[in-house]
């Protein structure tokens, strides 16, 4: 009998090739989509309103947009890091209500196989006002789709989109806007913002135009004083730093107050 050992060892490559190919061709096709667009015309660090260039689709944001502190973060849905944090991003948003405002943009990294899907479902969601419960179940069940087949992966996020919605959302147009033009845009935008502002890797968050790099230690510097953290900090330790950064941010309106 003709071993098969070796066309299966083939096989799995050329798998794993395609699935590559597909990412990367992904991740360039929504990158072109920002050729007509000036980013000249956007602060970076404010809440973007719906605009032709992002599809119609403005910034999402936790808490308050009017917040008189905001924290813009850049993640990938698919990203282990990003769905690690986002449950002390909930809490931090939570405990200082009121006072932060976390403005979320898509930052797609290409070798990850259906982050660009799980971008545009969350997007998709937010168009039918669900997309905080939605992002929050893509990050909490990150392990049961990313490596799903496209029609199993699109199967699934309907299955979310049923449940955040309480059974309220029309599935069927969720799922026509996963595919839409505006939906593209939406994300496109967020990554032409993203390496604008000098974004490498996810999560990435930012604050007075200065990166917050929880991965290694570091410090930034808010209202002219320095709000530093250690290497290897506990995940909750994010919060605290937060709560830090909030504090010396509204220090600085106080005095400008008076």
């Amino acid at each position: 009998m003709r071993s098969t050992k070796g066309f299966a060892v083939v096989g799995a490559i050329v798998g794993i090739i395609v699935v590559a190919l597909i990412a990367v061709a992904a991740y360039f096709i929504i990158d072109g989509n920002n050729k007509a667009t000036n980013f000249n015309d956007y602060d970076f660090y404010s809440v973007i309103e719906a605009t032709k260039d992002n599809g119609e689709i403005g910034d999402h944001v936790k808490g308050s947009a009017d917040a008189p502190v905001l924290i813009f973060e850049y993640a990938d849905y698919q990203c282990p890091g990003c769905a690690t944090i986002n449950p002390r991003v909930n809490k931090a948003v939570e405990k200082l209500d009121g006072k932060l405002g976390l403005v979320y943009r898509s930052f797609l990294l290409s070798y990850h196989k259906n982050g660009t899907a799980a971008a545009s479902a969350a997007e998709a969601a937010g168009l039918q006002g669900y997309w905080k419960p939605y992002a929050d179940m893509l990050f909490e069940r990150q392990s049961e789709w990313e490596d799903l087949s496209s029609s199993a992966r699109t199967d699934m996020f309907a299955e979310y989109f049923k449940k955040v919605s309480d059974g309220k959302g029309d599935v069927e147009k969720f799922k026509e806007d996963m595919d839409s033009d505006a939906v593209s845009k939406k994300i496109s935008f967020d990554m032409g913002v993203g390496k604008r502002v000098g974004v490498e890797g996810t999560p990435a968050f930012f604050i007075d135009g200065q990166l917050i790099d929880w991965s290694e230690a570091g410090s930034v510097e808010v209202n002219g004083k320095t709000v530093s953290w250690d290497e290897g900090k506990s995940g909750d330790g994010f919060v605290e730093l937060l709560e830090e950064i909030v504090e010396a941010k509204l220090g600085e309106q106080k005095e400008e107050a008076k």
